[in-house]
């Protein structure tokens, strides 16, 4: 998924929207139905445009938890979050971050 998000710590970071691309991956509980894929886009878009960010472990951790909130059929997610335009001295296609995180226990929802 691509999108344009205030992200990162520097002044123009917090003013000037940036390319960002998320991968958001789900393990679902065999049995269970099946996931909208449309819910994990709205989801993630929610979370990417609910306003300046930090870092992207931040984007990572709530769309991980935003797709393990939607019931029981999703027993785990992987977010990779990609920040396009890095300035670090070198030649970089992107910066990564990847969260996965799993459901606890027994799921009743």
């Amino acid at each position: 998924m691509r999108f344009h998000a205030l992200i990162g710590i520097l002044p123009h970071e917090r003013t000037v929207p940036q390319p960002l691309e998320d991968d958001l991956s789900v393990t679902v509980e065999p049995g269970h139905g099946v996931i909208d894929y449309r819910k994990l886009y709205d989801l993630t878009a929610a979370v990417v445009a609910s306003g300046p960010t930090d870092y992207l472990e931040e984007i990572g951790e709530r769309v991980a938890a935003a797709a393990l909130a939607l019931g029981r059929a999703v027993r785990a997610a992987r977010v990779a979050v990609r920040k396009l335009h890095v300035e670090l001295g070198g030649p970089l296609d992107y910066a990564e971050v990847v969260v996965v995180r799993a459901a606890a226990g027994p799921r009743d929802a």
